[in-house]
């Protein structure tokens, strides 16, 4: 699939801000909250249960609302998945999960992984935005807007 990954570079300078300002954007608009995690192996068989498992560590479930989510990739494995918190997938469900995973896949299967990645943030976004809209002053960016790297 890709040979590089040191860290930043699985995506060039401009894909990275890319990225990023479509979390931002997104987040403009909405209570909610999404996070971006790469790394190159899945620890886990299901790329499910690692996004659970970093959603957790990376305290996303402390969110007022319950509305964060993470949007996770394998590189090397070739795996994704999309982790809701309570509050948006009570809304949601499993198929638009699975609908924006796809998306993603047909993107990634192109070779084109930022614009796939930015795709679905903005879709995330538009989904949260419709259930937890922008609460004006008294909203708070909770987490953080970089793009996560793991090992």
């Amino acid at each position: 699939m890709l040979s590089l990954f040191r860290k930043k570079e699985f995506f060039s300078k401009e894909e990275s801000e890319l990225i990023v300002e479509a979390i931002r954007s997104a987040e403009k608009q909405t209570s909610g909250e999404v996070r971006l995690f790469v790394e190159r192996h899945c620890k886990f068989v299901d790329p499910l249960d690692r996004a659970a498992e970093l959603f957790f560590s990376l305290k996303m479930e402390q969110t007022e609302q319950r509305n964060g989510v993470l949007v996770y990739v394998a590189t090397k494995d070739r795996q994704l998945a999309i982790f809701g918190d309570k509050g948006i997938h009570e809304k949601v469900g499993d198929r638009f999960w699975q609908a924006e995973v796809g998306k993603m896949l047909s993107h990634f299967n192109a070779d084109n992984y930022a614009k796939g990645i930015v795709k679905v943030v903005t879709d995330i976004g538009e989904a949260l935005r419709s259930h937890f809209p922008y609460a004006g002053e008294k909203d708070k960016n909770e987490l953080p807007d970089d793009i996560v790297f793991g090992r």
